[in-house]
């Protein structure tokens, strides 16, 4: 298990930033380096079931996330099946006077296999440039 944080400011309107980050459906167009492959499989209400394909560093993973939005304060992702399973990243967002402050916690279980693969720091750094790219595209 690799457990991390992040916090980060964005230059943006809180609204916009959450619906960057929590606009699955077009993450493999806006991010097609970290997303080859989105599908949704169901949505009601808040709750998406998502078939992704997640580029972390030089693996494809390939997860089915369950992503549960709080419109524009909170969007949490639970990795239901796949590589990932069990794994669980939430995203809260808070107005500031620059913009959007976003806190992240990500808690990845990978298995052993591809766990080997990542050690801490190196799931860390491939997670932060997903990351980053999200607040690049949300600040423009």
């Amino acid at each position: 298990m690799t457990k991390f944080s992040f916090e980060k400011t964005v230059n943006a309107e809180r609204e916009h930033v959450f619906k960057i980050f929590s606009d699955f459906e077009n993450y493999q167009k806006l991010f097609p380096q970290h997303f080859p492959s989105v599908r949704t499989r169901s949505v009601r209400n808040n709750v998406s079931v998502v078939e992704e394909h997640l580029n972390l560093g030089d693996e494809e993973l390939l997860i089915m996330a369950k992503h549960v939005s709080i419109p524009p304060v909170f969007h949490e992702v639970f990795v239901i099946g796949g590589d990932g399973k069990g794994s669980h990243i939430q995203e809260q967002f808070i107005d500031v006077l620059d913009g959007t402050k976003i806190l992240v916690d990500v808690n990845l279980k990978l298995k052993t296999k591809i766990h080997r693969l990542f050690r801490k720091n190196k799931s860390r750094l491939d997670y932060e440039q997903i990351l980053n790219d999200f607040v690049k595209t949300a600040e423009v």
